[in-house]
């Protein structure tokens, strides 16, 4: 399947992007605007957090990106 060309360029999307509200599991998470170091953009977290199994506590470190499609070969 062929990528789709991205849309904006990473100047646009660092001016204009907004960090994003992640739910996992109840919890509400900051996705912040980020470019990454492969040359793509989009949103990053990284966090940890407490999520019981049955009814126990178990601490679980969250790593997450989200990638624009076709944003590694975008406009500068």
């Amino acid at each position: 399947m062929a990528k789709s060309p991205c849309p904006v360029s990473l100047t646009q999307f660092l001016d204009k992007a907004e960090p994003l509200t992640v739910v996992i599991n109840g919890q509400e998470m900051v996705a912040d605007v980020k470019s990454f170091s492969t040359g793509s953009f989009g949103w990053n977290i990284n966090a940890k957090t407490t999520i019981q199994v049955d009814g126990k506590p178990l601490s679980v470190q969250i790593g997450m990106n989200m990638t624009i499609v076709g944003s590694k070969d975008a406009e500068r």
